[in-house]
């Protein structure tokens, strides 16, 4: 072959490699113009601004808390507590760092070996896979991108890293990580993690559990400590050997953590008040006020709840209830299980699983009935033992009005294998824990429970008990401002969120009857007037209506004061009939309740409208502070997660020194809201601040200051000799109330007040039924309002309001209403208002005694 040949093939050749280079050049360069083309013209733009990262809002839980800043409630499907990068426990830090990006001080956003190895790993397998994403890459998918894995999701991820390292520094972006990544649980961030799996802070936990945490945000439920424990402690002590691998712990520190035992275990939010009712109300009115995210942008809402008293009202209204249950009788256990001859811990539990605990009450197993005592277990406290005095009250309930005979020996009562429920008491010392029965005789109450009492106080013992069918409420407030300091809408809200203070429309029998002679007194009658108590027949129509005193007796002429502490049925009616219906009407609009709930006849007089507990409680405000009208509020003030105030509470408040003498005859105390709704002074949401030269707002004057003080004389009357004399037990001369109860009867009242706190009970059920002929509102509510009253005064002097101008004091004859003459010996001094002052003198010889005053012509009537 010639050279020249040889040399043509030669080229031939090489021009054949250099034309494949070049195709193959032309081509790489095609794909790269057309790879940068898709960046440049449709990734690039579709990247969302990580300027958002700057101005960042995590979701943060709205907290609720008591006027001291105790925690009541948590609202926020993601719990989360942020934790500034200052505050970081570096220990927290170098154990992330180990378990997901060891090179992420030294990289720029993106880790190139980490990428080829996931891109190697997909080859091999075929399997998509988490790896080769840095921290970075992780906060720019948790922040701006959705979570679906798609290769055009990872190279916006890229991108966005790169520009994220441009403009944040790498202790911000580890600060937006640790409080973003979900840690399972409902925990979002490393600060709610070590609430919710250890139950302390961040910064108290050991390298073991930093471990353990740092290798949750990898497969959270997988590598779980709850659900997952053994996977869980591979994961967390691969993480300790990388910590010390890098040099993060020092041996020791590596041998201490990694022979430690899985503490973790669930911690829900500690709650520090039991006041879930008023959290309901708090929620309502944040969704309503701030819109569907309300729960996620951290705002802390500070009630006007006091802790110890809202305590107080959940135990006394829960006493009230156990003891009216008692009264009627035990209605049986609960259920029954087969159990082995020797059950173990275990066993029992898992019987147990399918009962739940009701308001503070633990559903228990018997094993054992001896002669005086029933031996039972529950999960909580283990073995424990009943005896025979919290037994023996257990007769069978029969009906409302009839329960079987007293047991006589636990045998009666229950069998092994029963479920039962049981509450804890503290046995009573006190030798006075007695009241009065409808006869005026004696009675034991049951011993005082407690929800928050510690099992492992001797003092505590175990009752039998029943989950009651009745219900009731309470609610207290501050008369001078209508500050709710303490409110419970039902005996357990997880059983029934139905809230019975500002939900329940009921009528309030002879509790509303005040609000009838304060018409009266301002009509020209006085609290000497006689009325004559006497049977009366009203026609209309067809119907035919004959009303009678709860007694079936009739007293004769009676004086309006007498007949008030004696809830005199027939006075009430025919102080209605002389004072006219509308006027009525129009005139306890005052206090705050609606036209349209009031029915326009006669049976108003004995309170037969509908009204809730707030209302009728707002109304007794207003004669406890004198006659002004307040409104109740429940929220004194809301900050944003950074602590700014956003709304501070400026009720309108009693001021006796200012110039509001101006009785006016405003019938609107209240805005017009659905009755599931209360009214708190209004919030502006976008007000960002408040200025502290807030102008307070005087409360309206809404009765004669006069009527207030009769009012309240003729009500502490009502408790010194009437039907709340159950009440004298306080030891307070400044109390003042009115008991009660609804035909049936179906409801018991009791409202009450001093000075500085007014308080209202109810007890009934939901579904209006008898609660048994001699459930009346002294016997059923009262004891509920005595329980808290006896704490809340505790926080107030005995003191009563300066007596107003215009009063005249005058010795009457009680018989007549007349003036007094000396040689009367019957003789009493009256308040009265100038122009109802008695000008008629009555002589001795034309009075009687006046006997009522002092008792009640039946023992009956004093519970009414």
């Amino acid at each position: 072959m010639s050279f020249y040949c040889l040399l043509m093939i030669i080229s031939q050749f090489f021009y054949k490699i250099f034309r494949a280079f070049l195709v193959m050049g032309l081509l790489l360069a095609t794909i790269m113009i057309g790879i940068g083309i898709y960046l440049q013209w449709y990734i690039i733009p579709q990247l969302p601004a990580t300027e958002r990262l700057k101005d960042i809002q995590l979701q943060v839980p709205l907290r609720v808390y008591t006027n001291d800043g105790k925690l009541i409630a948590e609202f926020g499907e993601q719990r989360r507590i942020p934790i500034g990068k200052d505050s970081l426990p570096p220990m927290m830090v170098n154990a992330v760092l180990a378990a997901e990006d060891s090179r992420f001080f030294e990289h720029s956003g993106v880790d190139l070996k980490g990428l080829l190895r996931a891109a190697w790993s997909y080859l091999k397998t075929g399997e998509k896979s988490q790896g080769g994403s840095t921290i970075t890459m992780q906060v720019a998918r948790n922040f701006l991108l959705s979570p679906e894995k798609k290769f055009e999701r990872k190279l916006k991820e890229i991108f966005l890293a790169l520009q994220i390292e441009r403009e944040l520094t790498k202790e911000e972006i580890l600060e937006l990580y640790l409080n973003v990544i979900f840690m399972g649980n409902r925990a979002y961030g490393v600060g709610a993690a070590a609430q919710i799996y250890y139950g302390h802070n961040l910064q108290d936990l050991t390298v073991a559990e930093y471990a353990m945490l740092a290798g949750l945000p990898k497969a959270p439920s997988a590598n779980n400590p709850i659900s997952n424990p053994e996977r869980a402690m591979q994961r967390r002590n691969y993480i300790l050997n990388r910590m010390l691998e890098f040099g993060y712990i020092t041996p020791a520190q590596h041998a201490e953590a990694i022979n430690a035992p899985n503490t973790a275990k669930i911690y829900a939010t500690t709650l520090e008040a039991d006041a879930p009712y008023i959290a309901e109300m708090v929620r309502a009115y944040m969704q309503e006020k701030y819109g569907d995210d309300f729960n996620t942008k951290g705002l802390r809402v500070f009630t006007t709840i006091d802790p110890a008293l809202q305590s107080k009202a959940q135990t006394a209204l829960r006493n009230a209830l156990f003891d009216y249950d008692e009264r009627h009788g035990y209605r049986g256990a609960i259920g029954h299980e087969k159990i082995s001859a020797d059950p173990n811990p275990e066993e029992l539990n898992t019987l147990l699983s399918k009962y739940s605990i009701h308001g503070g009450m633990l559903p228990s197993i018997v094993l054992a009935v001896k002669e005086r005592t029933l031996q039972a277990y529950n999960g909580r406290i283990g073995r424990f033992e009943i005896t025979w005095e919290n037994l023996a009250w257990a007769g069978r309930y029969i009906d409302d009005d009839r329960r079987g005979a007293n047991p006589r020996s636990p045998k009666d009562i229950a069998n092994k294998g029963d479920i039962i429920m049981v509450r804890a008491i503290k046995q009573q010392v006190n030798p006075d824990n007695t009241t009065m029965d409808e006869d005026g005789n004696e009675e034991v109450q049951a011993p005082t429970s407690d929800e928050f009492v510690t099992f492992n106080d001797p003092s505590i013992k175990w009752r039998l008990a029943s989950v009651p069918q009745i219900e009731g409420a309470l609610i207290a407030l501050k008369p001078a401002n209508g500050a709710i300091i303490a409110l419970s809408g039902g005996f357990d809200f997880n059983q029934s969120k139905f809230n019975r203070v500002i939900q329940a429309l009921r009528q309030p029998g002879s509790n509303f009857k005040p609000f009838i002679y304060s018409a009266a007194l301002d009509k020209g009658f006085s609290a000497a007037s006689i009325i004559n108590d006497a049977p009366k027949t009203y026609q209309t129509g067809n119907i035919t209506w004959r009303p009678e005193n709860y007694s079936h007796k009739f007293y004769g002429p009676t004086s309006v004061r007498t007949a008030l502490t004696h809830s005199r049925n027939m006075v009430s009616i025919r102080l209605l009939e002389e004072v006219g219906i509308d006027y009525a009407i129009d005139y306890v609009t005052k206090f705050g309740f609606k036209k349209d709930r009031i029915p326009r006849n006669l049976t108003t007089a004995l309170g037969t409208g509908e009204v809730t507990p707030l209302e009728l409680v707002t109304g007794y405000a207003t004669l406890a502070n004198g006659g002004y009208a307040v409104e109740p509020y429940f929220i004194a003030r809301i900050e944003d997660s950074a602590g700014t105030v956003l709304y501070e509470a400026n009720p309108p408040t009693v001021c006796y020194d200012c110039n509001t003498t101006k009785i006016t005859e405003a019938t609107k105390v209240f805005t017009n809201l659905p009755i599931n709704t209360v009214t708190p002074a209004p919030v502006d949401a976008n007000i960002s601040s408040v200025s502290p030269e807030k102008m307070p707002r005087p409360a309206e004057l809404v009765l004669r200051p006069q009527n207030a003080w009769i009012m309240t004389s003729m009500l502490k009357d009502v408790v010194r000799f009437g039907t709340a004399k159950r009440a004298l037990k306080l030891n307070r001369n400044d109390i003042a109330g009115k008991t009660g109860t609804t035909n049936g009867p179906n409801d018991a009242w009791f409202s009450g007040y001093t000075p500085d706190v007014v308080t209202t009970t109810w007890v009934g059920f939901d579904q209006p039924r008898s609660l048994g002929s001699k459930e009346t509102g002294g016997r059923a509510a009262l004891p509920m309002w005595m329980e808290f009253m006896e704490e809340a005064l505790k926080k107030y002097k005995e003191r009563t309001l300066p007596k107003p101008d215009g009063l005249i004091t005058v010795r009457i004859d009680p018989s007549t209403g007349l003036r007094a003459t000396g040689d009367n010996p019957n003789g009493k001094m009256e308040e009265f208002s100038p122009d109802t002052v008695p000008k008629q003198y009555s002589s001795a010889s034309q009075s009687t005694p006046d006997t009522s005053q002092g008792q009640s012509g039946n023992p009956l009537e004093q519970l009414f």
